[in-house]
């Protein structure tokens, strides 16, 4: 074992033995202190810049049609990276990303939100795998973490933990964001630390996500420097955008208006010149093979290309939003004098364009999630109806998938496909001027997500520990990259990566990759999926062919066999095994492996920000919601309520009468309404779903019951059958971010003006035992 004191952390050593006086006036010499580890001199600060769900084509740094000059200024000062890889999704490409081991090795081998009980799948990071975060902060640093975060395991995610895996429990001193997997850019699910908190400002009085994001980042880096001068700091800031909804301030909103008329074919050889222009693909590379299940743009009617047109507008002007956010912090430290000695890592994209917007694109990518198909009809009314209101609070907009496969040119595939470069292949932009040479270069060799964490250490001068909180630690996945900083003709290092999202699997190695894309993005939850051993696998050499264009598999059956023999060796090693194709029918727990929600509970007027898995399902189940309250005929506001505008409901009071409402993805709301005005006192009311069963997303018949007497029935015809919402939560007294329900007539949250004792969820066929006229009954007897 090594006696390096940066090899075991956090370092602690025992205070120097002194002789002790009476009184400290007869004692002499120095009282020892008690030693601290120092980060190494001259160590740079660190800023890593993650960007969501943006393909390698999209950004203008990469020969793409968004512009993003503030990429560009950083490039032209430091290094392009064109060989580049992530997992091909939001979760496990941060977990490879602070941890250098391939994400299932790491437990993290989907998103959170679908975790099961394979040890690969299970959302737990395990205490061998530290993260960079912990590394640099035991070695010197200040850290701060600053948006998504997508690490910490839904059902931890209340007020009672466990907290080790949210960011300051991963090595973070400082935390502002969001949890989940995406937000609302207007009304974001927010967390400060281990402490749930509300945005600062509505949308109404400008409220950004991204650029509340990069306020605190400057200030953060700031306040550090203030306070320890000569203290290095590590800043992750890692932006919501661009992953849904795009949603972007109404003045950047028409920045791109016809630009995006030529459509996505002609997009695709519109990037490509542009990218061989600028070196980031060689002069021979051509455009491979278009996505199988994708239409042309000439084969889309006039009204898809039109609306089409626009979704696409707004994603280019969410980019380029983003970008300037990116800008303002890259400003401040500059302004500082702060930049030359700071190493960024812009990575533009945590996995491939996403084509979860289906063939149409959509008003709320919520419908994706659930099964159900956008109208593109639907769209075009909404821009007619409420033009400049595209982007902004009242939609989750999200582009067709013909767009997501153009903005991942030159590849093939996209954002899950985890087999193509489509899926895996991001810029990344990396500036020093202090410690690089080289200015405006390219560089080529094929690297991975996890081969930042070595990077970094390797630069700040730092070594990789080698126990953590008294934890031998696992060997590292990922190699230093920092060896091509100035050379430019190094032969590459990482020579060797598995792959594999949903069954979309491959492998690489020393330029070759067999792949088999198992699963589209956009393929229904409701049709089964072929087994493994049906796929087709594909053989590429990538030394001669960059883009994947032309598969050699029948041609070298003996190399293509030998490297699916390497990918099966490599997905045992590192806990890939079972795959498991599904997606969205994980978002119901139950039979997943992960820990199953309550099937009741009890809350107070105060809780809330509560998860899925946190509270008894209604999806798919019937339940009984019931709350003890005091009111009268001017009371109003919300009992509970649970998702929000996009998909969701609630239990509200409005002017003295109780309703139930349903948002079924924003296409149609659902409200049955007490007959009865409430009178002064304390009531309990009632609301029983009693679903129709046989499957998901079915119906269910309604029933409110007030003080004992049934007051009001009503039907849902269809619900949605996997979830609600990616961010919001659910809420007592109050319904935080987007309304349920326009019948609010509000965005204040809609909160409750009486005072609530208790709401109480039961969740199953148990809950409607025994049956609703048994329970009136005996409530009208004790009356």
């Amino acid at each position: 074992m090594s006696d390096d004191p940066r090899a075991h952390l956090p370092f602690h050593r025992a205070r120097a033995a002194f002789e002790a006086e009476v009184d400290v006036r007869d004692q002499d010499g120095p009282l020892p202190g008690r030693e601290r580890l120092e980060a190494p001199e001259g160590a740079p600060n660190v800023l890593v810049v993650l960007l969501d769900d943006m393909g390698f084509g999209a950004p203008s740094v990469f020969g793409g049609p968004c512009r993003t000059p503030v990429a560009e200024q950083l490039a032209d000062d430091g290094l392009r990276y064109t060989r580049f890889h992530t997992t091909a999704l939001c979760s496990p490409t941060r977990a490879a990303l602070m941890t250098g081991r391939n994400h299932h090795a790491v437990g993290v081998g989907t998103v959170m939100e679908i975790s099961t009980g394979a040890p690969g799948y299970d959302g737990l990071r395990p205490r061998d795998a530290g993260t960079l975060a912990q590394v640099l902060r035991g070695n010197g640093y200040s850290t701060g973490a600053f948006g998504k975060w997508h690490q910490t395991p839904p059902w931890e995610q209340t007020a009672a933990g466990p907290f080790d895996r949210w960011p300051t429990g991963e090595g973070f001193d400082r935390f502002y964001g969001f949890l989940g997997g995406e937000a609302s850019q207007f009304e974001p699910t927010l967390v400060d630390g281990t402490t749930f908190v509300d945005p600062p400002r509505s949308a109404a009085e400008g409220y950004h996500l991204s650029e509340d994001l990069a306020d605190r980042a400057i200030a953060w880096t700031g306040d550090v420097r203030t306070h320890a001068p000569d203290k290095p700091w590590f800043c992750y800031l890692a932006f919501g955008a661009t992953h849904a909804p795009f949603q972007v301030p109404e003045s950047w909103r028409d920045r791109y208006r016809g630009e995006f008329a030529h459509g996505w074919d002609r997009q695709r050889e519109i990037t490509l010149e542009k990218q061989r222009a600028l070196g980031v693909v060689p002069p021979e590379a051509e455009l491979a093979p278009w996505t199988p299940g994708v239409p042309h743009w000439d084969d889309v009617s006039a009204l898809e290309q039109e609306t089409g047109q626009r979704l696409m507008e707004l994603y280019a002007a969410f980019a380029e939003h983003t970008d300037a956010q990116v800008g303002r912090v890259i400003d401040a430290l500059r302004e500082r004098g702060e930049l030359d000695n700071t190493i960024v890592l812009y990575i533009l994209g945590d996995n491939g364009a996403s084509a979860e917007g289906g063939p149409a694109g959509t008003l709320n990518e919520g419908l994706h999630f659930n099964g159900i198909e956008e109208d593109p009809a639907r769209i075009a009314r909404f821009i007619a109806e409420r033009p400049g209101e595209l982007g902004g609070p009242d939609t989750y907009a999200h582009y067709p998938a013909g767009w997501a496969v153009a903005m991942d040119t030159p590849y093939q595939w996209t954002k899950q496909v985890a087999s193509h470069y489509g899926g895996t292949r991001n810029g990344l932009v990396v500036h020093w001027p202090a410690g690089i040479r080289a200015r405006g270069e390219v560089r080529h060799q094929w690297h991975h997500v996890n081969d930042v964490l070595p990077t970094l250490l390797d630069v700040a001068g730092v070594p990789v520990p080698e126990t953590i909180d008294g934890v031998r630690q696992a060997p590292l996945d990922g190699v230093s990259f920092a060896y091509s900083f100035d050379q430019p003709q190094a032969a590459e290092r990482h020579t060797t990566q598995y792959f594999e999202m949903f069954g979309n699997r491959g492998i690489y190695h020393e330029g070759w990759t067999a792949v088999a894309a198992h699963k589209a993005p956009w393929h229904p939850a409701s049709v089964e999926t072929p087994r493994f051993e049906d796929d087709r696998w594909e053989l590429y050499d990538t030394t001669t062919d960059w883009t994947q264009a032309r598969d050699l598999a029948d041609a070298e059956p003996e190399r293509l066999a030998a490297l699916q023999e390497l990918f099966l060796a490599e997905a045992r090693r590192n806990h890939v095994l079972p795959m498991d194709d599904k997606l969205a029918r994980r978002f119901n727990a139950g039979g997943t492996g992960r820990p199953a929600p309550p099937t009741s509970i009890v809350l107070g007027p105060t809780s809330g920000r509560l998860r899925d898995d946190a509270v008894p399902p209604v999806r798919n189940a019937s339940h009984v919601v019931r709350a003890r309250f005091a009111g009268g005929p001017g009371t109003s506001g919300v009992l509970v309520a649970q998702g929000g505008y996009f998909g969701g409901w609630s239990l509200y009071v409005k002017e003295g009468v109780v309703t139930w409402a349903y948002s079924r993805a924003a296409i149609d709301w659902t409200h049955v309404r007490s007959a009865t005005v409430l009178t002064d006192g304390e009531h309990d009311v009632e609301l029983v779903f009693a679903y129709d069963g046989g499957g998901f997303g079915k119906g269910a018949s309604i029933t409110l019951v007030l003080d004992g007497a049934k007051v009001a029935e009503g039907r849902l015809e269809r619900s949605l059958p996997h979830m609600f919402s990616m961010d919001q939560t659910l809420d007592v007294g109050i319904d935080r971010g987007t309304p349920v329900t326009d019948d609010y007539g509000t965005r204040d949250g809609f909160r409750f003006t009486g005072r609530i004792e208790r709401v109480e969820i039961v969740s199953g066929d148990d809950a409607l035992t025994p049956p609703l006229e048994d329970r009136v009954a005996a409530a009208l007897i004790t009356q």
